[in-house]
């Protein structure tokens, strides 16, 4: 008997044993980097003056002053950075109360709409820890507004004859392409016959420090994205679009003509290696393993970066990573919408993998400020490649490979240096 009872303890505590290597996680989430755009907004002032005078009509005039973040953006934003480090906690990620050195480290673009997004990100991630926000003084930096400061050059030429290569056609044939994206955006925003914007010419112009735009096109574009923002804010449906956009579907009908100015801009490969080289290569400097590059961002479990809708379309486009999400465009970047980079270890191999993915809110989850759980997600995408693997984590694709992908879409003579330790 007392063997009997010898042998089926050892079959008990080896089943127990079994059961927890089994248990054991095959995945460890070691780093992520974030980079975001910022939450809601008014239009800002330029853009305000430019709608006005192409529609021959005022504009909904919002709480807050045109360009900040307003008060419905910063709780959006805040619920989204709570399901965030919800879900990295759950991995193991970060701590369950305030982080600790080297838990976070947050910069944002030196403008109102980006600090305050990455302190909404932060409150609704580490309620009431006041996180520090880092970034630069003044109105410019060079992670995020390289030619704009001039640090970066564009060959203007070469810059318009990219353009020209990715119209298919001139400029008259792509407007008359969209001719019914064109008349639906006009009947939504226009009260009358003077409504200049809709008959200006579509014409292709880089400016001495580098910023393409395509004129005519761009105030249209603006009309579109102006109300996407504020169905977002939860204005009132009579205010958006003038009462022609009721619902998000309705909505979402009137942004290709924003979609379309991307794809002759931030989207076309010669201006994101120009523009975004710099902030990809930050990222790869920070999802590397090994001795920190001293030229590289501080170590952090999570480095989250608040930045432009314009230095995510470099991204996006410099990692040939598409998405579509929802009732959104193709490729749209929604506020407060973020490229994560996801660095994993197999706890088996030792070996290190990334995982990539766009995530945002719906439409209707920032107007209604839809908490985000299980029922109510986070939209997703993951990036895919040839050697990447589906795993019980994610898509996961290997980090050598990854960064290898990276530093090939970098142009190296385009890489200012960055002072990630400047104060405002």
């Amino acid at each position: 008997m007392c063997k009997l009872r010898q042998l089926l303890a050892g079959v008990f505590l080896a089943a127990i044993s079994t059961g927890s290597a089994l248990a054991a996680p095959s995945w460890t989430l070691e780093k992520v980097v974030e980079v975001s755009r910022h939450g809601v907004r008014p239009p800002t002032p330029g853009n305000r003056e430019a709608m006005e005078a192409g529609s021959g009509r005022s504009w909904p005039v919002w709480y807050n002053s045109d360009g900040e973040l307003t008060g419905h953006g910063y709780a959006a934003a805040l619920l989204k950075g709570q399901a965030e480090a919800k879900s990295w906690r759950q991995h193991g990620l970060l701590p369950a109360g305030c982080p600790a050195p080297g838990d976070l480290y947050v910069w944002a673009s030196p403008l109102q709409r980006t600090r305050a997004t990455a302190r909404a990100l932060t409150d609704g991630a580490f309620p009431g820890c006041g996180v520090a926000i880092h970034g630069l003084k003044g109105d410019r930096d060079p992670l995020f507004h390289a030619l704009k400061m001039g640090l970066v050059t564009l060959d203007p030429q070469q810059a318009k004859a990219a353009i020209d290569q990715a119209m298919k056609g001139s400029p008259e044939q792509l407007k008359q392409r969209y001719a019914g994206d064109v008349a639906r955006l006009k009947k939504a925003v226009c009260a009358g016959d003077n409504c200049p914007a809709f008959d200006e010419a579509w014409t292709p112009q880089v400016s001495a420090n580098g910023k393409v735009a395509i004129q005519g096109l761009n105030v249209l574009s603006n009309m579109a994205e102006t109300i996407r923002l504020g169905w977002s804010e939860n204005l009132p449906p009579e205010q958006v679009a003038f009462g022609h956009a009721r619902n998000a579907g309705e909505v979402a009908a009137l942004m290709p003509l924003l979609t379309l100015r991307y794809s002759l801009t931030n989207d076309i490969p010669l201006v994101a290696r120009r523009g975004g080289s710099v902030l990809l290569n930050q990222i790869a400097l920070a999802l590397q393993t090994g001795k920190r590059d001293p030229k590289g961002p501080p170590e952090a479990r999570w480095l989250l970066i608040v930045a432009h809708d314009t230095n995510v379309a470099f991204l996006r486009t410099l990692l040939g990573f598409n998405w579509q999400q929802s009732n959104y465009p193709q490729g749209n970047i929604p506020p407060a919408g973020s490229l994560v980079f996801e660095r994993w270890r197999d706890n088996d191999s030792g070996q290190r993998y990334i995982r990539i993915l766009f995530q945002s809110q719906s439409l209707d989850q920032v107007r209604n400020l839809t908490p985000l759980d299980s029922q109510h997600p986070l939209l997703k995408t993951e990036y895919q490649a040839p050697d990447c693997r589906k795993t019980e984590v994610g898509t996961l694709c290997p980090l050598a490979s990854s960064l290898d992908h990276m530093h090939k879409a970098i142009d190296s003579d385009a890489l200012p240096e960055i002072n990630w330790h400047s104060e405002w």
